[in-house]
């Protein structure tokens, strides 16, 4: 039996588990072990294999790069404990409240700029659901266009940057944190104000589905945008900080890590069990993503052994299949996976397979450099749409166990609209490369 059939045959399995909701990381780990015994022999290489495996864990675990990630993680706790999702939402309700439709852009808006301190699409979606819920029902919102609404606007707790996705994209093809950051912050504003439209044409449609707020002064909404713009000042510090390489990627999430926890304290009005409860919540996702991430390490040493992915490239190159086609193909791959795992376990187990795949391809004459940071943000945008389609769609499933009283079905219903905004946004990046690398360019020359 070739490599490349064993290699087969492990996705088989692995999927199979993933059916029978084994968790992703021991998925992954369990599978990539038994790859790892057969090509090298079965029992007798079992000792190699724990060799290996000490190896493997040291390497991961002493990354310096994947400090980050806590320290992100901790930035968006905080944010969560400290009540700043409630300002961003007052803040951007009281300039747009007053639109039909312009509650529901408000918790959009709100989601944008939650996630330029959270870093995690889920904990978007649950924070500013708590907040905007009961705002959207106060004003008689529809519940497809309430929920569906937070649903989407969920995702865009990893488009805008800091995203952890992206930074495991970046170690894994060692790609500069910073320069992937500053990639999707123009996609990430298009997916925004897409989902605004989204909402406009919703109420224009069916008004009774969205109807307005009320006016606020402009005393008001100065006052309000006064309460958010720490918040500001934060994420240009970790963005611009890394990206002008006065920090590096920890010290940059370290020093907003802090500032969201002073924030937190002085304006959200966070006291110890905050602080406790935030400390807690970052320690157990990283613990999370850590154990997802060895297992993706431990299927990727079964997979290199195999050389399927080496042999796939190689087809790839060979078969004289257009570029777009093939990476249209691996979009289309990315929207059935999101039927059955999450955003971060699409990225470890498929950037070390597609990557090779990519890089090897001409598209339009894009430098290889460029190639990279494109790809990661075609890929982030896409892993994304799995968190609000079905059947897994686990933003959907966050936002209906709020809305208890609105049926799975509408809340699915009321996703549709912002999926095909999804959908045009990927087919415009994908054909205009330059509107995830203005910003790289623009700020670098």
């Amino acid at each position: 039996m070739s490599g490349a059939t064993i290699g087969l045959i492990m996705f088989g399995i692995l999927m199979l588990m993933l059916m029978l909701r084994v968790p992703i990381g021991i998925s992954m780990f369990l599978v990539g072990a038994g790859g790892f015994l057969t090509m090298l022999g079965g029992g007798a290489a079992l000792p190699l294999l724990m060799s290996s495996l000490k190896n493997l864990v040291y390497a991961r675990l002493s990354n310096y790069d994947l400090s980050v990630i806590p320290m992100f993680l901790l930035m968006g706790q905080f944010a969560t404990h400290g009540g700043l999702s409630k300002a961003l939402f007052n803040c951007v309700n009281a300039f747009v409240g007053h639109w039909r439709g312009g509650v529901a852009m408000a918790a959009v808006g709100a989601c944008a700029g939650f996630g330029a301190i959270c870093g995690s699409s889920l904990a978007t979606a649950a924070t500013m659901g708590q907040v905007a819920l009961p705002e959207l029902r106060r004003y008689k919102y529809s519940g497809a266009l309430a929920t569906g609404t937070l649903a989407a606007g969920g995702t865009l707790g990893i488009m805008i940057p800091p995203s952890v996705p992206l930074v495991i994209y970046a170690v894994l093809t060692q790609e500069s944190i910073g320069k992937l950051f500053m990639a999707a912050v123009i996609p990430g504003l298009i997916a925004m104000l897409g989902y605004m439209v989204v909402i406009r044409i919703v109420v224009t449609l069916k008004p009774e589905a969205g109807p307005a707020g009320p006016l606020v002064s402009w005393p008001d909404r100065m006052r309000a945008l006064g309460r958010v713009f720490p918040v500001l000042i934060v994420f240009l510090v970790v963005v611009v900080g890394l990206y002008g390489g006065w920090a590096n990627p920890t010290e940059a999430a370290s020093i907003g890590a802090a500032a969201c926890g002073i924030l937190a304290v002085v304006s959200g009005g966070m006291r110890l069990q905050g602080v406790k409860d935030s400390i807690l919540g970052a320690a157990e996702a990283t613990a999370m993503i850590f154990l997802v991430l060895l297992g993706a390490d431990m299927l990727n040493s079964g997979l290199a052994l195999t050389q399927m992915p080496a042999e796939l490239a190689n087809w790839v190159r060979d078969s004289g299949l257009s570029p777009l086609l093939v990476m249209g193909s691996i979009l289309l791959i990315y929207i059935f996976l999101g039927c059955v795992m999450d955003s971060l376990a699409m990225i470890l187990l498929t950037i070390p397979i597609f990557y090779p795949v990519v890089m090897g391809l001409d598209f339009w004459g894009i430098s290889q450099a460029d190639k990279s940071i494109w790809f990661g943000i075609l890929a982030l945008m896409v892993v994304e749409i799995g968190l609000v389609h079905p059947p897994v769609g686990m933003n959907i499933y966050i936002i209906n166990s709020l809305a208890k009283d609105v049926p799975l079905i509408e809340t699915f219903k009321g996703v549709v609209p912002f999926l095909i905004s999804d959908f045009l946004r990927i087919l415009l990046l994908l054909f205009v490369p330059g509107i995830s690398l203005y910003l790289v360019h623009a700020l670098g020359a």
